[in-house]
């Protein structure tokens, strides 16, 4: 299986972003939000997204880190996933940055995703 994090695997385009983000359906972690959206039918394969602002994460250093750890993960996750585009943005302040805690907030919103929804009005 190739481990790579190849190009075909990620969002490069605004359109791509402003599609996802249009798309308006998010699942909220304890750092991170996680935005999908379904990709048609001809395409098989999962790709990330990611955004990490100046304003919740200072150092360059630091943001780039959050970058690794998600695109790591995503990579390591990747076969399993269902076909969606993915965005990944910061959304709060990681008081000590925590290299675990992101990568575990990350995985629990993979799971989150992957796992059917239940209605919750009753039917």
């Amino acid at each position: 299986m190739e481990q790579t994090f190849a190009r075909r695997y990620r969002l490069t385009k605004t359109d791509e972003f402003s599609s996802v983000f249009g798309f308006r359906k998010a699942i909220r972690g304890k750092l991170l939000m996680l935005h999908y959206q379904p990709r048609p039918e001809s395409n098989t394969e999962a790709r990330l997204g990611l955004v990490v602002g100046k304003k919740l994460l200072k150092r360059a250093v630091d943001r780039n880190l959050v970058k690794r750890i998600v695109r790591e993960q995503f990579r390591l996750r990747r076969a399993a996933l269902p076909p969606v585009d993915l965005v990944v943005r910061l959304a709060n302040k990681p008081a000590p940055l925590d290299r675990k805690q992101v990568a575990d907030d990350f995985v629990a919103l993979l799971d989150k995703l992957q796992r059917p929804r239940n209605k919750r009005d009753g039917q």
